[in-house]
């Protein structure tokens, strides 16, 4: 349940792999930092929290997670839900909001959902992502423009309209930088991916606005002098009622960071060959989440665009995540003060081109082409993010899985009801079955898929399509992976029906899950060992014994 990877790859490690990890460390520190200020404004928190929760957040996710190659910190996914606690509830919320999100990352891990999670329907998350890099877009307009502070309405389309409004107050200044920043973030890749662009981006701004004295709003200007000192670890003030008022927004930070963790994490084992450990990762992202606010950080989770980095710059082990801790430590004790010159707008570019790669238009397009099902899931998930909030569009999207999900199996699973002949106990395996002949008086119930509350309707419909009630019915269950409660209740019914009618009940080539839940459930006894066979050959063979005996 919990096996963190950086005990098992300590074992083996070695000066190269060291290396390996150093290097790719260095230049995820560097990729992170921009990010790291730029998340952490844009959720309406001081910039150092964004690098505090990158130190602490990502070195923990590193050092407990389940993944080898994960980089944690400030999340993109993570803006819009903070900005709202920020905006309501006040910054001490924030610290209160992602220890609580830190519990139930711990108690998902413990109930071991990591695997559940990572099967969350695709047009489901890239609704939510789509939704929030649009939001994240719009939140950005205003920055990246230089447009003058004011009271900017909270909802997406109000929020356009008074961006409409005000176009004729754009600063020119501003708007190059923005502009300057994502060509720059954009195109350098192209030259070299060592650096990343968006740092290039920040350097040549911040010259250029140092330099000529351009009127564009700086970090300093805006948050004054960035606080650079590590405070020492303090509990948030708890109180009830907050708690109880955070409750949404805690379970949907939580649920975001467990999907973007591990998304992340199955791709970055796609690239590497690893296989990470998922209900670890959870229980990281957990224990993560309720230190790093002791130290004045917000909820941290892996990241998908970090992640990669560090694979394509060659990290091997956690130790490569946590030497991306170090070197932002480093950055913030020497070098934080020179962050309160980095220019608004240039933070806005960058924003901009996250928001742009989060975007996923191209999954968004082809899902559109898809089938109604899917499509209509992706729109109904989106505005619901985009419109209302994801506080309500993670519950939805939520729900609305488990009933695809249900439909789904609902599809795969089906009742066949036989009355004069029916294939072997090899028949789905070998093409040459054997076709077994069915005595008169005995009819085969053949259930095929999850015997669960989807199945309950069918088993009754296939029940009353029969008019004629035979002296056995064989309840064959060879392909029943496991029953439910509602299943063992319907059958149990079926049972007792039966009885009534004089059938017999027999039960055939029952799996052992299945097999457990009936002798819990008490069913086992009371139907009797001697009507549960192996195989459908045993069961037409008491069935037999059972006429004789009539």
């Amino acid at each position: 349940m919990f096996e963190p990877k950086f005990f098992t790859t300590i074992r083996n490690y070695d000066k190269k792999t060291f290396l390996s990890d150093a290097s790719s460390g260095l230049i995820v520190g560097i990729v992170a930092l921009p990010l790291a200020i730029a998340f952490a404004i844009a959720s309406g928190v001081p910039p150092q929290m964004g690098l505090i929760t990158a130190i602490i957040g990502g070195f923990f996710i590193s050092f407990l997670g389940g993944s080898r190659v994960q980089i944690g910190g400030p999340s993109g996914a993570l803006i819009v839900v903070i900005y709202g606690v920020v905006n309501q509830h006040g910054l001490e919320a924030v610290f209160v909001v992602s220890a609580m999100a830190g519990i139930m990352l711990l108690i998902m891990g413990f109930l071991k959902a990591g695997t559940l999670i990572q099967f969350m329907p695709y047009p489901i998350v890239v609704g939510f992502t789509s939704g929030i890099a649009l939001i994240i877009f719009s939140s950005q307009i205003k920055e990246f423009f230089g447009l003058p502070d004011g009271d900017i309405p909270a909802d997406l389309l109000s929020r356009w309209g008074y961006y409409f409004d005000h176009i004729d107050q754009i600063s020119f200044p501003a708007m190059g930088i923005g502009i300057l920043t994502v060509l720059i973030t954009l195109s350098w890749p192209y030259l070299t991916r060592k650096i990343p662009g968006s740092l290039v981006a920040i350097i040549i701004t911040t010259i250029l606005v140092g330099s000529f004295g351009l009127p564009v709003a700086t970090i300093g200007s805006q948050f004054g002098v960035i606080d650079t000192s590590f405070q020492m670890p303090r509990l948030p003030g708890l109180n009830l009622q907050l708690m109880q008022e955070l409750l949404v927004p805690a379970f949907t930070i939580a649920m975001l960071i467990s999907i973007e963790a591990l998304l992340s994490a199955i791709v970055a084992d796609g690239a590497t060959g690893y296989r990470h450990r998922p209900n670890t990762e959870l229980i990281s992202h957990g224990l993560a989440n309720i230190i790093t606010p002791l130290f004045g950080g917000m909820a941290a989770s892996g990241a998908l665009a970090k992640t990669m980095t560090n694979v394509r710059n060659g990290g091997k082990t956690p130790m490569a995540g946590m030497i991306h801790a170090l070197v932002l430590m480093l950055v913030l004790l020497y070098l934080g003060k020179l962050a309160q010159l980095i220019p608004m707008a240039s933070l806005a570019g960058i924003l901009v081109v996250v928001s742009y790669n989060m975007s996923e238009w191209r999954s968004f397009r082809s899902i559109l082409k898809s089938s109604k099902s899917d499509m209509a899931v992706l729109l109904s998930t989106f505005l619901l993010t985009v419109l209302v909030g994801l506080n309500v569009a993670l519950p939805f999207g939520i729900i609305l899985a488990l009933i695809l999900f249900v439909r789904r199996v609902m599809e795969t699973s089906e009742i066949e009801v036989l009355k004069t002949e029916v294939e072997d106990e090899l028949s789905h395996i070998s093409d040459e079955s054997e076709v077994l002949e069915i005595p008169k008086g005995v009819e085969v119930f053949q259930i095929k898929g999850p015997f669960f509350f989807g199945l309950a309707n069918k088993f009754e419909e296939a029940e009353k399509e029969i008019h004629e009630k035979p002296k056995i019915r064989i309840i064959r269950m060879r392909r029943v992976p496991f029953i439910d409660s509602t299943g063992l209740k319907n059958l149990r019914s079926f049972y007792e029906r039966s009885l009534k009618h004089n059938t017999h009940i027999i039960l055939s080539g029952v799996t052992p899950k299945t097999m457990e839940a009936l002798k819990k459930d008490g069913l086992y006894y009371t139907i009797g060992s001697e009507n549960i066979c192996e195989t459908i050959e045993c069961s037409l063979v008491r069935a037999k014994k059972v006429l004789e005996e009539k």
